[in-house]
Formats: structure tokens, sequence, C-alpha cells
């Protein structure tokens, strides 16, 4: 017999599903999903509230001025110096002598004693001079580099000559003649630094002088060739001086009051206060001026000056500016608050309509904000009072219908794990944050935590998840 060929079929054993397999699979399906809104979910970011403060300080340019006059050379020549800049001079003081040949200078410059122009003590005030400009300067304000060249060559020039001012009469001795000397015409401070500006007053003042793309110091060294009649020094009468400075609309609301203000000098430490007042240029624009009695010395070499106006610090909490949020609220007044039953809870009589007629109920509500008049009352859809509802006076048959409403600004608290709003009061502010006030009954205390950013949240009564 034929051997049969075997055929051997593999068994497929039946899919069992049973109720264990059921759950994993909800339970995977479940975790899968919530993973997914987490990862894909915008999160809250608190920011826990913090005490602080804003200081507002506003930045200016403005133009010095004072009374001073330009004195102009009485021949040609070579001119040397006899009074250092910034320094006081009397009447009749001899300023400068000029040498028609030039001869004076040369053997000033060939005297073994003025060969070593600068001290150890002129090299440290050009480093101090230097230090300060490298702290205050700024990319913004290139111009500031200009005024500092100016400014240097006027200490190298004043240190360089006086220097071997000692020896001066000296050397003119020597001389055959050609040696002239001249005198002040009046007392007062000595500048060496001419701008065209010297008869300017706060009658001729108008938008173009604060333009300083054509602006230019001339500043005479001892040893210059000058031509007669050119500007070689000014005399500084009195110790007071004024800055002048733009006025935008902002800035004449917040100084419109104000007869004093407080100003910090760029480049130093200096402080201090100075008498305002608001005056009209000769193109009818607004400008500010301050008028001070002391350290005008210390900017004589210089027309313009950029200061801050210290304001008011504002104390109280500090909070993000993307955290405030507004809402609106019912307006109830105050004289129909109640307390209910044997509670101390707060609320109102609000009248409910039935097949059984009418009659009046205990509603607890809470309050937002209280003004003199008036509870802010929340106008959310499922809060208990709504627009159109009465409310009965306490003691009294007067009814009050629920209807006006007024916005508040504030900020979404999340304590206790949701949104709930919180009433704020703005002190002050900068681009970043506000300065609120503490303390308040219905508002926020230090280390409260609210969301950072209250677009993020639809409302009161979210979920936080962080």
């Amino acid at each position: 017999m034929a051997r049969k060929d075997k055929k051997i079929v593999r068994y497929r054993r039946p899919l069992r599903i049973n109720i264990g397999m059921i759950i994993f699979a909800l339970i995977f399906v479940y975790m899968a999903f919530y993973v997914y809104q987490y990862v894909t979910r915008e999160k809250v970011q608190p920011y826990e509230v913090t005490e602080g403060s804003i200081v507002n300080d506003k930045s200016f340019t403005g133009i010095i001025l004072r009374q001073e006059t330009t004195e102009y050379a009485v021949q040609s020549g070579y001119i040397n110096y006899y009074i250092r800049e910034g320094r006081r001079a009397a009447n009749g003081s001899t300023i400068y002598s000029m040498d028609e040949t030039g001869e004076f200078s040369r053997i000033l410059g060939e005297n073994e004693q003025t060969r070593n122009l600068l001290t150890d003590e002129d090299l440290l005030s050009v480093k101090k001079e230097l230090s300060a400009f490298s702290m205050a300067y700024s990319d913004q304000d290139f111009r500031q580099i200009y005024d500092t060249k100016y400014s240097l060559d006027s200490m190298v020039m004043e240190y360089a000559n006086f220097n071997a001012m000692s020896n001066q009469e000296l050397l003119a001795a020597q001389m055959e003649s050609g040696l002239i000397r001249v005198s002040t015409p009046v007392s007062g401070i000595i500048s060496y630094s001419v701008d065209g500006y010297e008869g300017l007053d706060a009658t001729q003042i108008s938008e173009s002088v604060f333009d300083r793309s054509q602006y230019s110091r001339a500043i005479t060294r001892a040893g210059d060739l000058v031509e007669q009649g050119a500007a070689v020094y000014k005399v500084i009468t009195d110790d007071n001086w004024s800055v002048v400075f733009p006025l935008s609309e902002e800035d004449i609301a917040d100084f419109s009051d104000d007869t004093s203000l407080q100003v910090r000098f760029s480049g130093g430490d200096l402080i201090t206060d100075g008498a305002f007042s608001i005056i009209t240029g000769t193109d009818g624009k607004s400008y500010g001026k301050l008028d001070f009695s002391k350290y005008m010395v210390q900017f004589i070499s210089e027309r313009y000056v950029d200061f801050r106006v210290i304001m008011q610090v504002a104390e109280g909490l500090k909070i993000p500016v993307s955290s405030v949020t507004q809402k609106n609220f019912y307006l109830v007044p105050v004289d129909y608050l109640t307390t209910g039953g044997d509670s101390d809870q707060e609320g109102f009589n609000k009248e409910v309509y039935s097949e059984n007629g009418t009659s009046v109920v205990f509603v607890p509500t809470t309050v937002y904000y209280k003004t003199d008049e008036y509870y802010y009352l929340d106008a959310d859809e499922d809060a208990e009072i709504h627009a159109g509802d009465y409310l009965v006076k306490p003691a009294s048959s007067d009814r009050y219908q629920v209807g006006p409403t007024a916005s508040l600004q504030g900020v979404y608290n999340i304590n206790r794990g949701y949104s709930v709003f919180k009433q704020i009061e703005i002190l002050a502010q900068n681009d970043e944050f506000y300065t609120v006030q503490k303390g308040t009954s219905y508002g926020l205390n230090v280390y409260d935590h609210i969301v950072l950013n209250a677009a993020s949240v639809e409302g009161e009564g979210v979920l936080i998840y962080q």
C-alpha cells in the first residue's frame, strides 16, 4: 500500500476577551488622553505678591542759562592765560597776555621748569572725568563723547598753562617788547568755553535751541594765535543759574502744581532741589525752568545737561502689569446688606416668586468691593443675584432692582487652587509693574499667589494647573 502523506494544520486559539482586559484598555486610553491634555494644555504661571516700590523718575535734557559776558581779543597775537578755568577773578585782575611775535610762548616752552606740564594730581583729575563719562555713557546719546572731549580739552589747557604760571613773570622780563597784559572788566567766574549762547535768556527759548546737531564750542588754548576781536573767554557774574527743558502734555499735567522739583544730574551723585516754573517759548510751546543758586561752577564748561526729575516713591504691593484685568459687578446700595438667620454670614434679602406667591429669601453673597454708597456684587451667570432681581431693604418695605453695573481692576488670586477675583487700588506704575495699596479689605496681601497672565484664565472658579 502506498504511504499516505500527513498534513499538520496549526490550531488557532480563539481570542478570549475578559473584563480585566477591557478595564486595562480603558485605563490606558484614559491615561494617554490625560497625559496628552496635560502636555498640550497651556500652563497657568503663578506670581507671588511681594512688597515693593516704583520710582517713576523722568529723564530730560536741558539748556543751561547763566548771566555771562563774552570778552574779545584786544589785538592779534599769541595768547597766554593767568587765571584757571572756574576760578573767581576780581575786577581789574590780569586775565591774559598777548604776544604779537610769539616770543613769550617760545621762551616759556624752552624753560626747563615748564617741561612737565601735567602733575600727578592733574592726571588723577583727568582720570576721574573719564571714569564719570564711562559710567554715564549711553549709545543713545552719542553726543556725550563730544561734550566730554570739550571738557577734557578745557582741563588739559588750564593744567598745562597754569603749572608754568609761577615762571611767567620772570620769563616776561626776558622779552624786550610786544607783550600786552589785559585785565578783567568786571568781577566774576572765568570760563574759556565760548559757544555763542552767552546772551541767551529764558525769553528767547524755542525748540531750535535744543537742536544740538549744529552746536559747537570754541576753547582757546594758551599759546594759540588769535585774531583781534575773537572771543577769548567769558565772565559769569552771578552764581544763580537756570536749566530750561521741553515739556510734553503729560509732563505739564505731572508738574503743573509743583513749585519745586528734586533732580539728579547725570554723570555724578549730585541731587538738589530747584525752583520750578513753566514758561512759554517764542514758538508758543511750553518749557520747564529750574532755578538754582548753587553748583553752577560744576557745570561752567557745559551748555546742555542731562538730568532726572525724582518723582514720588509709591510703596505698596508689587504686581506685574500682565496680572491685572477688569471685571463687571452689580452695584447695590450699602444699606441693603444684612445677616441671615442665626449666622453672621452677610448677604441680601431677595424676593422669590412661586405658585404660592412672593416671599423673601436671604441669599449669602460675596462682596468684592465697597464704596460709601455701593457694594460690588458678582455679575457672573452662576451668581445668586442677577439683573432684574428685587432686593428688600432690612426692616423696611423699600425694594431695589438689581441692574446698574461698574467695573473694577483686579487680579486672580489662586491661593485655594482656583481663581478668585481680588480688587486692587493702583498707586503707581511703570512698563512692567504696578504698585498697589496693601491692607485693603477686599484686596491682596503679601505672599498671596496670583495669576501672572490674567488673559490665560477665563474667569473666576477656574481650577489652576501649574
